[in-house]
């Protein structure tokens, strides 16, 4: 029996298969709730959610202003302006929206590389979105996103290991796989 060869065929078939199922997984992360496990206060900083369509996917660093009632907070973005550009956007938002910001990772990214398949956050138009890397050129990594269809390359400064929170605790999804050839 002659030994299985791995062709360019296959290689691509099974790259996009795994694309597909990394994009089911994120669209599931993505399109659910946060779970309240939190009680935010005035001045607290943290991450916010859209739920818009065209932005799902997408987190934006805001301050709470204060609590509007039961499992609502008024909060004020840092980077999201009204429409008149004159001051920052202030809205209420719901607690399954809000989640604490996340952990620093500047020490664990400059010590790894990001790998073909890791979910990661990226930071572009004003907030980090939820995406997986999907392949790099040069020291661009290209950056598919499941939720608007986009695949995009960035340098790896505006990156970050997307993480989930939890039960209270900030849950690194696992790493996805390959290791690029960095040359």
């Amino acid at each position: 029996m002659a030994p299985i060869r791995v062709t360019e065929y296959n290689f691509e078939q099974r790259h996009q298969l795994r694309m597909v199922m990394i994009s089911k997984a994120i669209k599931s992360i993505a399109f659910k709730k946060q779970q309240i496990t939190k009680e935010f206060k005035k001045g607290d900083e943290v991450e916010v959610a859209s739920q818009e369509y065209g932005f799902i996917g997408s987190y934006y660093k805001a301050t709470i202003v204060s609590s509007t009632g039961l499992y609502h907070y008024r909060v004020n973005y840092n980077t999201l302006l009204t429409d008149d550009k004159s001051a920052p956007l202030e809205e209420v938002v719901t607690a399954a929206e809000v989640r604490p910001v996340p952990p620093d990772q500047h020490e664990i990214i400059s010590e790894n590389y990001f790998r073909l398949y890791d979910m990661v956050d990226v930071y572009a138009n004003d907030g980090w979105w939820f995406g997986f890397i999907s392949g790099k050129v040069g020291q661009e990594y290209y950056v598919y996103f499941p939720t608007t269809g986009d695949n995009i390359a960035y340098p790896s400064d505006v990156l970050r290991f997307h993480q989930e929170w939890s039960n209270g605790k900030w849950i690194f999804l696992p790493r996805q796989g390959r290791i690029f050839d960095l040359h």
